[in-house]
């Protein structure tokens, strides 16, 4: 099992994980877009997107930065920052090191991003107080977390069913949280933050969309945790991943993905 962090994050590096993530961070960057427009003018620009995989929002920050900002990606997994280099512009660098305790200067960033790090990681409170340190007096700190429990399949099936609980249990069981959705304004409220605001987005996917082997390639990322964790044994994951995908590819099918809210504040 390979960790972006000091966490206990779950999710292991295997052949199509990258692939996996680059489907994500398309579908989702309308509304990652969204929020950035929320922000105002980022001309000039300094950015950190912890967490930020084989590229995460890094070329949004860079797009709205311009050649005249700066957008640094960090993440512990050496194969993920090696291929988001190779497509990294010239504004933008990638950097190994950990979300929790980072050898970057304290007040550097206007912009501390994270999506998917405090709900999959675990320890969210350690997690916020580093981002709060590396914003710069009045920066701008941004969560974006998920809500699980909006992960609904239509028509319903036992298969979609056995990989919802399995993705929801292996991060349970190992101290994270896919429900962090659901507190996150009142969790960076009570952190201090200033002007906390607050936006959620809700995809809907279709059996002809991109996203449509989300929940099957996801869980094939914690094999080995669910199996460790006896939540399914490998031959009934094997079982369900096969019968929930011909389920999802036939027509008319289609699913919600989980809530994701987007919280953000000011530092002092």
């Amino acid at each position: 099992m390979s960790g972006k962090f000091s966490g206990n994050y779950p999710i292991e590096t295997r052949a199509g994980e990258i692939e996996r993530l680059h489907v994500q961070s398309k579908a989702m960057a309308p509304d990652a877009l969204a929020m950035l427009d929320r922000f105002g003018p980022m001309l000039g620009w300094t950015c950190l997107d912890i967490g930020c995989g084989p590229g995460g929002i890094t070329d949004l920050l860079s797009a709205r930065v311009g050649p005249n900002g700066k957008v640094i990606g960090l993440d512990m997994n050496p194969a993920f920052l090696d291929h988001a280099r190779k497509n990294a512009a010239p504004n933008t660098e990638f950097r190994q090191g950990d979300a929790y305790g980072s050898d970057l200067l304290a007040g550097s960033f206007d912009v501390v991003h994270m999506r998917f790090v405090a709900s999959t990681a675990g320890n969210p409170e350690r997690l916020l107080k580093e981002a709060m340190r590396l914003a710069k007096p009045g920066g701008i700190v941004a969560l974006q977390e998920p809500d699980g429990s909006t992960l609904k399949c239509f028509p319903p099936h036992p298969a979609w069913d056995r990989l919802k609980m399995a993705l929801l249990g292996a991060f349970t069981g190992v101290g994270a949280n896919l429900e962090l959705a659901e507190r996150l304004y009142h969790f960076v409220f009570q952190a201090g933050l200033r002007d906390v605001q607050y936006r959620t987005a809700l995809l809907g996917v279709r059996s002809v969309d991109p996203m449509v082997d989300y929940l099957p390639s996801t869980v094939e990322s914690l094999r080995g945790t669910i199996v460790k964790l006896g939540l399914l044994s490998d031959n009934e994951l094997s079982a369900a991943l096969a019968d929930c995908r011909a389920h999802l590819a036939r027509p008319g099918t289609s699913f919600t993905m989980y809530t994701v809210a987007q919280v953000w504040g000011r530092t002092a």
